[in-house]
């Protein structure tokens, strides 16, 4: 009888009381193993997560829910996107500081995210062969952005564009890029859009393709010639010096070594089918379809120029019209889907009270 009594003192009790009742929102009373007590954390649901904390301390809880809080920040901020100087603005802080008097930095613990999440993500690819990357650039805000990404969408790189976006700059950040993540002899092929800059910085700086390449071949014919000179000459070998200083200051355009391009097929289909259309509305045929698109332009062009139009059409047809983009792809699609869209929902009458107001006859 006294054995048995030693074991269930020992053993796993569900019957204790919950020592912290004040923390029943966030942990789960589950079982006392001797001096120590297991909680299931209501945070990490729906994973199961459990957690043991001393009798006489729940330092343990504390810090758990330390870390719940700091990831769920982190995951506001990288999700949706947040800018990372949120951290920085004395608002934010004081809103951390009142939930975790004793948290410390915002900024260091991103900076640490990122240095692991960037680790992890050099030891994946040191396990591949081989890498095909996509990159583009774009402006937004008055800013210039350059974006790189890996296949199986690891996004490698964002970075902040400075000056004009020639070649020459966009092969120096892809060059650096690849040499941070250890992968500019993996990177087999680079995915462009059919920008001229992009072009160019493959043609100077990228690898040819040695089936389509003709300078070796003429190369080849060059060499066969003087081979068939030298047999015909008297054996004589002729020494040229050369300034080995000038050679090595020479530039020689290999400062930046990039793969080989490939153009999206996609964005090479959407300039067919954008230059086609331009061909088809100047034919007879569509002659029928440039009135209402010459409405809709000037709709387009009223409404980005002036905040009290965009408000006009906004109060009227309850939504904002969606300007064409020649840069854009489907936004012309867009655009019309849009004007369609507030013509079947708030009927043709709004339409006709927004042209009215802004003499635009329809």
């Amino acid at each position: 009888m006294d054995e048995r009594m030693d074991e269930d003192a020992a053993g796993p009790s569900r019957e204790c009381a919950n020592p912290w009742p004040h923390l029943a929102r966030l942990f789960q009373f589950s079982e006392q193993v001797n001096d120590s007590f297991r909680f299931k954390c209501l945070l990490c649901l729906p994973k199961q997560n459990f957690i043991t904390a001393y009798k006489n301390s729940s330092s343990n809880l504390r810090k758990h829910v330390k870390k719940t809080v700091d990831r769920a920040i982190l995951h506001f901020i990288v999700q949706g996107l947040q800018s990372f100087s949120l951290v920085e603005t004395p608002s934010f802080q004081d809103l951390i500081v009142k939930l975790q008097p004793s948290s410390a930095v915002m900024s260091r613990k991103i900076d640490s995210a990122t240095s692991k999440m960037k680790e992890r993500l050099k030891n994946e690819m040191k396990k591949v062969p081989y890498i095909a990357t996509t990159t583009d650039c774009w402006t937004a805000r008055r800013r210039s952005f350059i974006g790189v990404t890996a296949r199986r969408s690891a996004a490698l790189a964002c970075r902040q564009l400075r000056g004009s976006h020639t070649f020459d700059a966009l092969a120096a950040v892809l060059t650096d890029i690849h040499a941070e993540y250890e992968i500019s002899l993996k990177v087999v092929r680079t995915t462009t859009d059919n920008g001229s800059n992009f072009i160019k910085a493959f043609r100077v700086f990228g690898q040819q393709d040695e089936n389509n390449n003709e300078e070796l071949v003429a190369e080849g014919t060059i060499k066969e010639e003087v081979g068939e000179d030298c047999d015909a000459s008297d054996g004589e070998e002729e020494v040229e010096f050369m300034d080995v200083e000038a050679i090595l200051e020479e530039d020689d355009g290999l400062q930046y070594q990039l793969p080989k391009h490939h153009r999206c097929a996609c964005h090479l289909l959407n300039l067919v089918s954008t230059v086609d259309v331009d061909r088809a509305n100047k034919t007879e045929a569509y002659k029928k379809s440039r009135s209402p698109f010459s409405k809709c332009q000037v709709l387009w062009n009223k409404a980005s120029r002036s905040p009290q139009n965009a408000e006009l059409i906004e109060e009227h047809c309850k939504l904002h019209l969606v300007q064409p983009n020649s840069t854009r792809w489907n936004s012309s699609f867009m655009a019309v889907e849009r004007v369609v869209r507030i013509i079947r929902d708030q009927g043709e009458g709004s339409v006709r009270t927004v042209c009215a107001a802004l003499n635009d006859p329809m």
